[in-house]
């Protein structure tokens, strides 16, 4: 093998892993509504990603019809999964203390949001959750889907008003 070659071949490892590394996440250019903080590997803002409305509606979605015990009869949560957000974030932890806009925080398990079909849902029967109605986000498990679900504990990791998540 020439030197030309060797020369070349490292030369386009080193471009693979730096592109690799260059796929941050794009920034928001709306209101952030979501920061990810912790043990995340995928950033956008600093070591924290940061999501507005578009970015949250680009990962994958999931509509759950469930009730709560907040809600008169079924309501029709839309949102993107659990899963998704931590895939993007690239989350390397255990547990996610979920925290809302007046302080309340939950730690959820890493593996509900892989386990069940949870979502952080934005709108409810099609109307975008406002502070007022649970939002801008409202962690969602599929109650209806699955009653044993419907217990103290999680109904705790339920949190309304979600504004942060701390990956640990």
């Amino acid at each position: 093998m020439s030197k030309y070659m060797i020369n070349r071949s490292i030369l386009v490892v080193v471009s693979a892993f730096v592109c690799n590394i260059a796929q941050a996440l794009d920034s928001p250019t709306g209101s952030v509504i979501l920061k990810v903080t912790g043990n995340i590997t995928q950033t956008n803002v600093g070591d924290e990603a940061h999501f507005d409305k578009v970015m949250l509606e680009a990962l994958t979605q999931r509509t759950t019809d469930t009730s709560t015990p907040w809600h008169d009869g079924v309501v029709s949560f839309e949102g993107p999964l659990g899963r998704a957000l931590l895939e993007a974030v690239g989350a390397e932890g255990e547990q996610l203390n979920v925290v809302a806009l007046n302080d309340y925080s939950s730690m959820v398990p890493v593996s509900d949001f892989y386990d069940h079909e949870v979502i952080l849902a934005m709108r409810a029967d099609g109307q975008p959750l406002r502070v007022r109605d649970h939002g801008p986000l409202f962690i969602i498990y599929p109650f209806d889907e699955n009653p044993s679900l419907l217990n103290e504990e999680i109904l705790t990791r339920s949190v309304w008003q979600v504004k942060r998540i701390e990956v640990e």
